[in-house]
């Protein structure tokens, strides 16, 4: 298989992650999708990254679903298989994609020419980001080393990805008033999976 997409991608990072976790042999390969007749159209007709080749001209994209699929394709889930572990996974998993997706939606609009940027869309993406903190505070248990019982799983991997771009695309104190998400992302962060996929550029936040 190979895994096509770019190295600062949060939604890149998850496969990339999940990849180096299971040791899988999956080649990453950097592709732009944003340049023209970027070649990533042709294996993702929405032009998005993630792409993963599964096959002879058979990808799957959109990063939830790429996801899943390397998270099956060799019969060893990170997915806890019991029904309530599997939905709380699922929980974690969505809460940390909203991050993820409120903080590319800010970046996007710091990237507009000044005189065009909308301070209140901004705002209300760092509001997203600010509640979902404060909500994954309250749901996490004092202590916890992994997010979902004594096992690392999806859920880490996605909130981890999720915190690391935001200290990478949106730094701000949030640590200060989630020292229980703070204690756990430290410990996360610091397996080999994440050290070795950080973004070129990112600077660790204490």
């Amino acid at each position: 298989m190979k895994l096509y997409g770019s190295t600062t991608s949060p939604y890149v990072r998850k496969a990339r992650v999940l990849i180096h976790e299971k040791n899988m042999p999956v080649e990453f390969i950097v592709e732009d999708p944003w340049v023209e007749d970027s070649p990533i159209i042709i294996k993702n007709p929405l032009s998005k990254v993630p792409a993963l080749e599964i096959g002879t001209d058979s990808y799957m994209f959109e990063s939830v679903l790429v996801v899943h699929y390397l998270d099956h394709a060799d019969g060893k889930s990170f997915t806890p298989r019991d029904p309530a572990g599997y939905w709380q996974s699922q929980w974690w998993q969505a809460l940390g994609q909203g991050i993820i997706d409120a903080g590319i939606t800010r970046v996007f609009e710091t990237r507009r020419p000044e005189e065009k940027q909308m301070p209140e869309k901004m705002a209300r993406e760092e509001q997203r980001i600010a509640r979902a903190i404060d909500l994954a505070e309250k749901t996490m248990k004092e202590g916890s080393e992994f997010l979902l019982g004594n096992r690392f799983g999806l859920a880490d991997i996605v909130m981890g990805v999720a915190m690391q771009y935001t200290d990478f695309r949106y730094t701000h104190d949030w640590r200060s008033r989630a020292p229980k998400l703070a204690k756990w992302l430290a410990g996360v962060a610091a397996r080999p999976s994440f050290e070795e996929t950080l973004p070129p550029g990112f600077v660790k936040v204490a």
